[in-house]
């Protein structure tokens, strides 16, 4: 499998919206680029999801660290 970034995803999500927004792609490439946009938004969505659960804030109480509760 190849690794990519966030950044190289996105990048190849703004291509493909590109070349789809051009509208002259087969159905059979227009099918192909949508189910890689896909993958990428989930990786893209895996990705934002681990970074949020890692920059929770964190609180300095007595020398120890925890993890704030989410507030919606």
């Amino acid at each position: 499998m190849v690794k990519i970034t966030f950044e190289e995803a996105m990048k190849r999500l703004e291509e493909i919206a590109d070349i789809l927004e051009k509208g002259d792609q087969s159905l059979d490439d227009t099918i192909v680029l949508f189910e890689e946009s896909n993958a990428l938004v989930k990786f893209c969505q895996e990705k934002l999801d681990k970074a949020e659960n890692k920059l929770q804030i964190l609180s300095v109480d007595n020398n120890t660290f925890h993890l704030e509760p989410e507030t919606e």
